[in-house]
């Protein structure tokens, strides 16, 4: 597929089926991490906007044409969002490389994920239809019980800046299923995407504040939305620190939170995988993906130390191999981080990994035929310690820390040894040791002979600090839905016979 050329659209906020300027008419720069020029600019949204979006969602919920619908007819809406989405794929895939760095075919890849997603929750929807009433047996004869599954209402959904369009996906398709209002903030590092879904929602009809779209900056727009008291529920994914502050505020109205948030996953291999390089590929890509921006990467590999130089010495000419270069460029492989400040941030790991005791075996700096955009090489760290900050802490960029292993006993507990819980991987041809380390592994993902591969069905989600609840698959749309107990007394002329009648007194 060709690359087309774009102009950046200049999007206003999507609020009520319409584009609207802020109130405080502020505007963020859009930022391309390739070059480092401002390429456009964003809406920053402020809490009046948020209210006015909150009142649209609340209206959208009380009207017939979205509060009323069956899960038939909103499918409908869904998969006319994903037509129109496989229609701009090119051009979808080509502002999200800009926008956010990744290379164009992983970014059009994504855009295929966005179509099947919300095809899927189509699908669910309609079979919510025969779902929506569920009688439940009881053990008295005088009672008879359902149970009803209905729209949570008002949901606030706030995404991040790795997989701009995908991860909105992931939650507007699921809350739009279930029939819910949705507001959407997607981060202020690349929402691009976000808005133009904006404008195919409005091209397919999707009825006014059934989504409404704020882009802006986390404490001015993302704050107000989590603290809203019309709002009845937050689906985040994003960092920790911002996970604790988003569970923090909705603690204050009791309100229900959906966390994905970080994690420093690992990767174990044993001396008898299959083959030495399909191992070298699962590792690499288990890491350096999506430029090393992932919540679930791998980026402790733990192997065997039998293994460990041959692997090592393979993994280094792989790794050597991996081409570096503009995002839009055929066959790249490696684009850049999102920001400076990201950028920074990455480098200052490795430098203090370095000072602390590790070997940089491989990277650890910009490219040299690089100059310009936030790149950074491939990362490969030996001679690591548990007590090194580059073991304990989410690095978000193409960074991976390596230590050995002589045991099960010692990988189970080198796999473990972290504060996050998101995702596992182990490589091996003993699939009853796969087996073993499957529940051993202390995490919400385990994936065996593989690192990474995302499905729209399986559910997504972690434990410990990488946070609770869980997207993707049926488990998803269940974050969406209220469950309302409806008891009938069946024999209304019969008393029930617990106080004593004043007329028999």
């Amino acid at each position: 597929m060709a690359i087309p050329n774009i102009r950046i659209p200049c999007r206003q906020l999507f609020i009520d089926g319409e584009w609207r300027e802020p109130l405080k008419k502020n505007r963020l720069p859009i930022i391309n991490p390739a070059n480092e020029e401002i390429i456009g600019y964003i809406p920053a949204a402020t809490e009046e906007d948020v209210d006015i979006a909150v009142k649209a969602a609340r209206s959208a919920l009380r009207r017939e044409d979205w509060g009323s619908t069956t899960g038939a007819q909103r499918a409908k809406y869904l998969r006319a969002i994903a037509a129109k989405v496989l229609e701009k794929k090119p051009e979808l895939a080509t502002l999200e490389t800009i926008d956010n760095g990744k290379p164009w075919f992983e970014a059009a890849s994504d855009i295929d994920d966005v179509v099947a997603c919300f095809e899927y929750y189509a699908d669910l929807a309609e079979a919510l239809d025969s779902k929506k009433k569920t009688e439940v047996k009881l053990h008295l004869d005088s009672f008879k019980t359902h149970v009803l599954r209905e729209p949570l209402g008002v949901v606030g959904l706030i995404t991040p800046w790795n997989y701009p369009l995908l991860m909105t996906t992931w939650k507007v398709a699921p809350a739009l299923a279930a029939g819910c209002a949705a507001i959407l903030k997607p981060s202020e590092l690349a929402s691009i995407t976000s808005l133009e879904l904006g404008e195919i929602c409005r091209e397919v009809g999707l009825p006014p504040g059934a989504l409404s779209i704020l882009t802006g900056l986390g404490h001015e727009a993302g704050s107000p939305l989590v603290s809203h008291p019309d709002v009845d529920k937050i689906a985040f994914t994003g960092s920790g620190p911002t996970g604790v502050k988003i569970m923090t505020a909705a603690a204050q109205l009791v309100k229900p939170v959906t966390l994905e948030l970080g994690g420093k996953s690992p990767i174990v291999v044993f001396d008898d995988i299959h083959d030495l390089d399909i191992a070298v590929e699962w590792t690499l890509f288990g890491c350096f993906w999506t430029n090393g921006q992932i919540c679930s990467a791998t980026s402790r590999l733990i192997i065997q130390e039998t293994i460990a130089p041959q692997f090592l010495a393979r993994l280094l000419e792989w790794t050597k191999n991996i081409k570096i270069s503009d995002p839009l460029e055929e066959d790249c492989k490696l684009g850049p981080v999102i920001s400076r400040g990201q950028y920074e941030k990455v480098l200052k790991l490795i430098s203090t990994a370095k000072d602390e005791g590790a070997t940089i075996l491989y990277g650890g700096d910009r490219p040299e035929h690089l100059k310009k955009g936030y790149y950074i090489q491939p990362t490969i760290i030996t001679d690591v310690d548990t007590t090194m900050e580059i073991w304990k802490e989410e690095v978000f960029g193409p960074v991976l820390c390596v230590k050995t292993f002589k045991t099960e006993e010692e990988a189970i507990e080198l796999a473990n040894d972290t504060k996050y819980g998101l995702g596992a991987a182990i490589l091996s041809k003993d699939l009853e040791r796969c087996e073993r380390f499957t529940k051993a592994f202390q995490s919400g993902i385990v994936w065996i002979n593989c690192s990474q591969p995302c499905f729209w069905q399986p559910p997504w989600g972690g434990k410990k600090r990488s946070g609770f609840g869980r997207e993707l698959g049926e488990w998803s749309l269940e974050n969406y839905l209220n469950i309302k107990q409806v008891t009938q007394y069946v024999t209304p002329d019969e008393p029930w016979a617990f106080y004593k009648s004043p007329s028999k007194l």
